[in-house]
């Protein structure tokens, strides 16, 4: 069996699922914290509260996603039970030139992560499949690279896709809404294709649930036999490549409801990475009473959270060995 096998063993719960908890917010952590505090938020903060939450909660999670910045004391304090991705991008992206170009961080190689301890490495790349070539042909050949690293050492590599569109401020807009399955399921079908060497494809759902006819408070854009197609063009999209989905910091229930729909509409998806839909309430506590009734949230609340998510990923999710399989 290759290490790339093993370590995503090693990520995922007896059914072949990854379960995982996502902390690997930098900036964004940053500015929750310093705002639930009303205070600035200093980095000794960032790495307490990840360190809580990796030690409360991944006794119920299969993996956690952390960043070599601020991440490796809490991963240290992770569960037995639990693997370890590690973030090799930059966070945020940059903004002085079109594109929402990526970065890696400077002092940090796939080799470097996986002796450091990595199971595997997650790289998270924004992408608009309308933007002109010159921009997304230096974007291809940057996943390119990594998925090289990846292969040269014998690790899954992650791809975490998060898409946009250059003319569109709000992504959690109506008008977002309309050109979102567009705009995630052809980025998913160009980073499907074997020359990225991806292994697991992190994705958002095709949809806003909060436009999908019955589920959203909103006007709808989509009727309920409407977002099951698109659900299912994503799942072709992936091209058997396994895919999980991120929460996009969505309340858990939304989340889980989601899950339901996917999987209603025949949707192979291998488990989740799930980040701000867990534990983003536990920023409060954390920051105005102290990190004992961050534990005390992450114990009860948190725990819950996961726990309903595993049992509805026990229902809906299925498992990326056969894929693997025939990907290897």
């Amino acid at each position: 069996m290759s290490n790339k096998i093993e370590a995503l063993k090693r990520l995922s719960n007896e059914n072949g699922v990854i379960a995982a908890l996502a902390i690997d917010q930098r900036g964004s952590l940053k500015k929750m914290l310093a705002q639930a505090a009303n205070k600035e938020s200093n980095e000794e903060d960032i790495v307490e509260f990840k360190k809580v939450i990796s030690k409360e909660l991944t006794p119920y999670a299969s993996a956690i996603l952390l960043d070599p910045e601020y991440g490796w004391p809490a991963a240290k304090v992770r569960a037995d039970n639990a693997g370890l991705l590690v973030a090799y991008e930059k966070t945020g992206y940059d903004t002085t030139e079109p594109g929402r170009m990526p970065d890696l961080l400077p002092t940090w190689s796939a080799k470097r992560l996986k002796e450091a301890g990595a199971d595997a490495v997650k790289f998270m790349l924004y992408y608009d499949v309308d933007e002109p070539d010159e921009i997304n042909l230096k974007k291809q050949a940057f996943v390119e690279r990594i998925g090289d690293e990846c292969v040269a050492e014998d690790m899954p590599f992650f791809l975490e896709l998060m898409s946009y569109d250059a003319k569109i401020a709000d992504n959690k807009s109506r008008e977002y809404a309309q050109v979102k399955a567009h705009k995630v399921n052809e980025m998913i079908k160009e980073f499907a294709k074997p020359i990225y060497n991806v292994d697991v494809l992190k994705v958002e759902v095709p949809i806003i649930m909060d436009f999908v006819e019955g589920y959203g408070t909103k006007e709808p854009v989509y009727t309920k036999e409407e977002a099951l197609e698109l659900f299912q063009e994503q799942d072709k999209a992936t091209n058997g490549v396994p895919y999980i989905f991120l929460s996009a910091g969505v309340p858990a229930k939304v989340f889980q409801d989601t899950l339901r729909l996917a999987h209603e509409a025949g949707s192979t998806f291998n488990g989740v990475l799930c980040g701000r839909a867990t534990w983003r309430h536990s920023i409060e506590p954390f920051a105005t009473e102290g990190k004992q009734k961050a534990i005390e949230w992450c114990d009860t609340v948190g725990r819950q959270n996961i726990e309903d998510l595993n049992d509805v990923l026990s229902q809906t999710a299925t498992s990326w060995e056969s894929k693997m399989l025939v990907h290897e």
